[in-house]
């Protein structure tokens, strides 16, 4: 009797990049050459942008293009992948195991959770709770390090929602972000002095809701601050921002 064999599920970003590291490595498109625009990959694979997007930042960190914002992604010559142990339509390498939690699977995870964190935290986090978080949230504007902070009023509400398990699983997410190398690429490309400041604004209702113990507020400010974080990222379906 034959045994089962292990399958292996691909995410839709690394089945993208495949085809297109697999038309790159075939001569279909050649070193220093624009490939088409997130649109057009899009609309010829007929998948959505922001997976194009995630797949085209895959394929940076694997040497095969160059994203430049406001230019274009650009095909690289052979000498940026040498060392890297990949051929095309390979496996990705051993360096890139943590391109498997994309971007959009984080954010997309962190909606469904920390929306509830803020309902649960604006109920039950304690004084001293409360003045950490509006420290972390003043400390931003104009830091040097406003990612530090960030993270601190993220984890902070988590952990005052005064559920072990919810703050657990806010914390495992954290470190997959962290861990994600497609996550940090696309935060090195899109996240920038006047993004922070954006991100500042949006910190303050959701203070603001936690402070004056308003759940429904505090989830919908955060949910609204994550939503702009997915658009500002460039995944949401419906941005229209071009690489």
């Amino acid at each position: 009797m034959s045994s089962f064999q292990p399958i292996s599920v691909s995410r839709l970003y690394r089945m993208i990049a495949n085809q297109i590291k697999e038309k790159i490595a075939h001569g279909g498109y050649k070193s220093g050459e624009r490939l088409p625009s997130e649109r057009e990959l899009a609309e010829m694979l007929e998948v959505s942008r922001p997976s194009v997007r995630e797949a085209l930042i895959a394929l940076e960190i694997e040497g095969w293009v160059d994203v430049r914002v406001g230019s274009g992604v650009y095909v690289t010559g052979p000498e940026s992948r040498q060392g890297m142990g990949e051929a095309a339509g390979a496996g990705p390498a051993p360096a890139a195991a943590m391109l498997d939690v994309g971007a959009a699977d984080l954010l997309q995870a962190r909606l469904l959770i920390e929306p509830q964190c803020a309902e649960l935290a604006a109920r039950n986090a304690t004084p001293e709770q409360l003045k950490l978080m509006e420290e972390a949230t003043l400390a931003l504007p104009g830091s040097e390090q406003p990612f530090k902070h960030n993270d601190t009023l993220h984890l902070l509400i988590a952990e005052a929602c005064g559920n072990a398990a919810l703050a657990s699983t806010m914390q495992h997410l954290w470190t997959l972000s962290e861990n994600s190398a497609i996550f940090n690429k696309l935060n090195q490309l899109f996240v920038y002095g006047e993004v922070w400041e954006v991100a500042h604004k949006e910190h303050l209702p959701l203070l603001k809701a936690l402070q004056r113990r308003q759940p429904t507020a505090a989830r919908r400010a955060m949910r609204d601050h994550l939503l702009g974080i997915s658009s500002r990222l460039g995944l949401n379906a419906n941005e229209d921002k071009e690489m």
